[in-house]
């Protein structure tokens, strides 16, 4: 029998207590383990059931067992301190503060997905822990920041396995009442509301969402309200789930709607208006319509809404493949502008934005990621190598520019140390160090650690994951139909004291989660090694429409279940942050082996890294910079001549070379019991602890902690990326738009005119018939600029080694002066350029577009190159 109506009953607290409800509606929680500790000590075994979740903690009480907390003397003053505490926390002086007034007042930041704690499942892979870690660690630094997404219903699938190993996705419903959530209220009490017009006179309404992550505040928009129809009311429905037009539908309300959503949480609370928009992806892409809407709405053209809403957008691209980026039908989005969306804003300047108007280009598509780029005066990817990728990908943007000069530039990803380093390795630096902890970055002090504390402490991180691990593949099994008589055997699983290696994340094709079973008996062996056996721990989902990705599950899940394996190899169902806080730390060695260079930055490792763990993984994403030999081991690419099969056999062969003759002896001391014996007869050795092993624990924590930190990455992304476009915005912002009016303007009439911009002839001056180095070239320069001035222009001499193709390379840039007026348009540059190096030498002369509010010269795209 179904109930006709639904009532989420709130628990009213004790006053005594009554703080607990916000110790537990503040995400801060997550990462804050004195607090954790709290809730945890009200009832441990209730904690454990209700998978650590405060809020239903407190909603599972009777009012009885609720009056006996309150009378608890101790509980109460735990309650006050730790409520006190975040008090401090909330409003103390912290890092950002101390940056002076030029620092943005206000930041927002648009994502489509969050990954802050298992409780709020909104999140996916990688993107949303990325973002869930960018908002922890802008709230320990005090970096005023506000984020945007929606609320979905279902959030991403819950993954279980069929018995023939197919995944199995289920969408269960969530109860925002039960979340650590409050409804947006307008004064009157009545929920504030966003609204945009839907084509066929339709409407989307949405109501707004607030979880607060320590100081930062997350607005989280849900469509599932009255007054939408039903179509419209499953728009937040699950996350990247639907066709195309549920999709676009999800990210127009997530850009524009997220601004309207701003819009009202900055009327009812004061916040200032944010100075700096983070378009995190190209999901939110049009954030920038709706800016833009705004300033024409107020009477600024097109021209000059876009040079202001382009001067204070941040744009991070994560994907590394077109493939990757969200493309939808020029006619579809056409077909949602014509509805009024953005009523001042012209629809064919719209699809401009996305248009991918570049050799090889879809003229029918409308990508996210270039209007992304258009919309944002700065951009970046989230690693270094993904920077130079990136450049590579959208370099079709920027023709006539050589690739290391498109306007992208990289900051690694990083990680929130507080959430994902284990509470015992933090322990242990406080009871050895005091206040000098390893959350505290001070990094270099795990050279303190006697060796064998660390051993001991690894071994205890590793049997605290093989006790998780039995649990799930016990429940996983149950789910697949086995029962209890079936598997005693999971008891048994892993070993304490066994090499453990952990494999664990979305699983599409190019992050190759089979390349393992690539030589199936060779694995084996490796797994059943008589005296260095290794065994591994495995998890990821696959996308629900990927059938190719859940094939690589099914193979690698019939592998693991093989009696003959099955205690060395298990592969664990759901993978989400639940299950990662255990896997993480428990693992000796992170293994990752994508396609190079398909991956962005790749987090996981970082999370392995501070918990002691060694990475062995292709040199791709943030590993590409990082490893030093010291740190892990690099599983070396195959020539890209080879054929895939090919590829894939090399390097599976390489991976299970270093498991075998370089990581599994390490682990196991043999290395330093070989070097002992090459240095002379001597007494067997009766030390167990591998204090290789260890020297590579340390060095990893001490040099990668700090490198891999998210207090380390928003730190960049404040000085490199926030400061310079509030400094923008403020700029084009002044005096009604004064400057954003002058170059509009200057702009039209730079692109009205480029096409008559010719280098008509170059000189070359003083030079030798035997050119030497620290030898000058004096350049001259006739370039036809017509309508246009020398100050609209940069005239430079790019020189550097000459190829063999006449390319190039190792190039160096010297600005010429302008040196005579010669009429009718015609100007005369000259410089010298010095010889600074032997072999080929070369240069050319080029023309660009300069003004003082182009945040590079390459920003508009044009270019004369001397011909």
């Amino acid at each position: 029998m179904k109930a006709i109506r639904r009532f989420t009953v709130r628990t009213v607290l004790p006053p005594s207590i009554a703080p607990l409800a916000r110790l537990a509606g503040n995400l801060r929680w997550s990462w804050h383990r004195p607090t954790q500790q709290l809730f945890e000590s009200l009832n441990p075994a209730a904690w454990q059931e209700l998978h650590q979740d405060p809020v239903a903690l407190l909603g599972s009480f009777t009012r009885e067992q609720l009056q006996q907390l309150a009378a608890d003397a101790e509980l109460v003053r735990r309650v006050r301190e730790l409520d006190a505490d975040l008090d401090r926390y909330l409003g103390e002086d912290r890092w950002y503060q101390s940056l002076g007034a030029d620092a943005p007042q206000s930041i927002a930041y648009f994502s489509p997905e969050y990954g802050i704690s298992a409780v709020l499942p909104q999140y996916s892979g990688g993107l949303g822990i990325l973002a869930g870690d960018h908002l922890k660690a802008a709230s320990d630094l005090g970096v005023p920041l506000i984020g945007v997404g929606l609320l979905y219903a279902a959030g991403y699938f819950k993954q279980s396995l069929s018995r023939d190993a197919w995944q199995q996705e289920t969408y269960p419903v969530l109860d925002p009442d039960g979340l650590p959530l409050t409804l947006l209220r307008e004064e009157d009490g009545s929920p504030a509301q966003i609204m945009l017009p839907l084509p066929n006179g339709r409407k989307l309404q949405a109501r707004i969402w607030r979880a607060d992550v320590g100081r930062v505040p997350l607005l989280l928009l849900d469509s599932n309200v009255p007054g939408n129809d039903e179509a419209a009311r499953a728009i937040t429905d699950r996350l990247y789930g639907g066709g195309g037009d549920h999709r676009l539908q999800q990210e127009l309300l997530l850009g524009m709607g997220g601004v309207k959503a701003l819009r009202i949480y900055e009327r009812l609370t004061g916040t200032p208006r944010p100075e700096v928009f983070h378009t995190n992806e190209g999901h939110a892409g049009f954030l920038g319509i709706e800016r833009i809407q705004e300033l024409m709405s107020s009477g600024l053209s097109w021209n000059e809404a876009l040079a202001a809403g382009r001067a204070n957008t941040v744009f991070t691209t994560h994907t590394p493949v077109p493939a990757g980026i969200d493309r939808f039908d020029v006619l579809q989005v056409a077909h949602f502008f014509r509805a009024g969306l953005a009523p001042d804003v012209p629809t064919e300047h719209v699809l401009a934005l996305g248009e991918e108007s570049y050799d090889g280009g879809d003229p029918t598509k409308f990508n996210m990621a270039v209007m992304g780029l258009r919309l944002a005066q700065r951009a970046n990817g989230v690693a270094k190598l993904h920077g130079v990728v990136s450049r590579g990908m959208f370099s079709g943007l920027w023709p006539g520019f050589d690739t290391e000069e498109v306007p992208i530039t990289s900051v690694t990803n990083g990680v929130h140390v507080p959430t994902w380093v284990d509470h015992r390795i933090a322990e242990l630096a406080r009871e050895k160090l005091g206040s000098e902890s390893v959350e505290a970055r001070h990094w270099e002090k795990v050279y303190e650690f006697a060796d064998a504390e660390v051993w001991n402490l690894r071994r205890q991180l590793r049997s605290n994951l093989i006790d998780d691990v039995r649990r799930r593949l016990k429940a996983s099994w149950k789910k697949r139909g086995a029962g209890d008589a079936e598997l005693a055997w999971t008891a048994s699983v892993l070993d304490p004291d066994v090499l453990t290696i952990g494999f664990a994340r979305r699983v599409p094709t190019y992050k190759r989660l089979t390349l393992m079973l690539r030589d199936p008996a060779r694995l084996k062996a490796l797994l059943l090694h008589p005296e260095r056996p290794i065994q591994l721990v495995i998890a990821g989902k696959s996308h629900p429409a990927d059938e190719q990705g859940k094939r690589m599950i099914q193979d690698l899940v019939r592998f693991t279940d093989d009696p003959a394996v099955r205690h060395r190899i298990v592969f664990l169902p759901n993978y989400d942050i639940a299950m990662a806080r255990t896997l993480f730390p428990g693992c000796d060695v992170w293994l990752n082996n994508p396609l190079r260079p398909l991956e962005a930055c790749g987090t996981s490792g970082m999370k392995a890294a501070i918990n002691g763990g060694l990475n062995l993984s292709v040199l791709d994403g943030w590993w590409d910079e990082m490893y030093d030999g010291d740190n892990g081991w690099a599983i070396p690419s195959a020539s890209p001549a080879v054929s895939p099969e090919e590829r894939d056999d090399i390097e599976a062969a390489a991976l299970y070379d270093l498991l075998e003759n370089h990581v599994a002896p390490r682990f196991y001391g043999s290395e330093q019991a070989d070097a002992a014996g090459a240095a002379g007869p001597s007494e067997p050795s009766a030390d167990p602890v591998p204090h290789q092993w260890i020297a590579m624990i340390k060095h990893t924590l001490a040099t990668l902690g700090p490198a891999v930190s998210a207090e380390r990455m928003v730190q960049d992304y404040v000085q490199q990326l926030y400061r310079p476009a509030a400094a923008s915005g403020r700029v084009a912002r002044a005096e009604h738009f004064k400057a954003a009016r002058e170059l509009a303007a200057w702009v039209a009439r730079v692109r009205h005119f480029w096409p008559e911009v010719v280098v008509e002839h170059v000189d070359s001056l003083d030079v030798t018939d035997e050119p030497q180095i620290g030898d000058t070239v004096r350049i001259n320069a006739y370039v036809r600029l017509e309508e246009l001035t020398p100050e609209d222009v940069s005239v430079q001499a790019v020189h550097g080694q000459v190829t063999e193709n006449d390319e190039l390379a190792q190039i160096s840039i010297r600005d010429l002066t302008l040196k005579e007026d010669l009429g009718d348009g015609r100007f005369l540059f000259s410089g010298g350029v010095t010889i600074d190096h032997s072999g080929s030498f070369g240069y050319t002369v080029r023309v660009l577009p300069r003004h003082q509010h182009l945040a590079t010269e390459a920003e508009l795209g044009l270019v004369t190159n001397a011909s």
